[in-house]
């Protein structure tokens, strides 16, 4: 999962939160939910949410999935933003990311404002719709744009300042795609908002970059410490990276790279 959804768990979680000690029982509240015939008519579809995230936590998947469904039709964006990523991951339901597409535009369509409790939820929606144009969905009526893609990116990084957009419209202007002319400033600007955030991604092409300006030192230790940082899926690609630099610089640079690496990642540095 990638970490532009950080901040929708954490406002799943904060309704979680207040379930407490009566979560589990929820999972099995006969008020909303019948396990032969499902949802019962006429529920809060806010309780049916609740009911929802109780029975995932507790490994009622197909429950869940189904307590969702009730909850999204009735206007709950947090329940459709948890099928939409049940649909993308195949978590307890079949992998179906066409029907994973189609949540996360009934999301990105709602009138949420930046600042919103529900804000999160729009924003991770708006990075997988460029994710998913960006390639397209085979055997889907969902096609190859970049500049789709780099539409809903901008949406979520100006917008919302979400870090993983920020990155895609870092890499798109270092690459040219999606419409936008080639450039190595913007580029920077974008993966510096992302870097400030935490990115490691950000971080890491960042420190790439000031490498190959001629800043050897502060560039190195920057992928060497976002390296340190990476999640597992990220790891690859930045230590590919990091060690063809490494491999370039000389010994003193590198000595001196990897002691300031220490210091950032003691005191939480790297982004300048």
């Amino acid at each position: 999962m990638r970490s532009s959804v950080f901040s929708a768990l954490v406002a799943i979680a904060t309704f979680g939160a207040t379930l407490g000690a009566v979560g589990q029982a929820m999972a099995f509240d006969d008020k909303v939910f019948d396990d032969k015939t499902g949802v019962k008519p006429q529920s809060s579809p806010w309780a049916v949410f609740q009911f929802g995230f109780s029975a995932y936590k507790n490994g009622h998947k197909e429950q869940a999935a189904e307590a969702y469904k009730y909850a999204a039709e009735n206007g709950q964006i947090g329940a459709t933003w948890k099928l939409a990523r049940m649909y993308a991951e195949g978590d307890g339901v079949a992998r179906d990311d066409y029907a994973a597409f189609k949540f996360f535009s009934e999301i990105v369509d709602q009138d949420v404002e930046p600042g919103s409790p529900e804000e999160s939820y729009v924003s991770d929606a708006l990075v997988a719709l460029g994710d998913y144009l960006r390639k397209g969905i085979p055997g889907s009526p969902v096609a190859e744009n970049e500049v789709a893609a780099q539409e809903y990116y901008m949406r979520a990084a100006a917008n919302y300042r979400n870090p993983n957009a920020q990155f895609e419209m870092g890499q798109m202007f270092l690459k040219g795609e999606g419409g936008v002319k080639a450039s190595v400033k913007q580029a920077g600007r974008w993966f510096q908002l992302a870097a400030e955030k935490g990115h490691a991604g950000a971080q890491a092409t960042l420190g790439n970059l000031l490498f190959q300006s001629g800043k050897i030192v502060r560039g190195l230790a920057m992928m060497t410490a976002a390296l340190e940082r990476a999640s597992p899926a990220d790891q690859p690609w930045i230590r590919g990276m990091q060690e063809e630099a490494f491999a370039t610089a000389g010994e003193a640079d590198r000595r001196t790279a990897i002691s300031l690496a220490d210091d950032i990642l003691t005191k939480g540095g790297g982004d300048q």
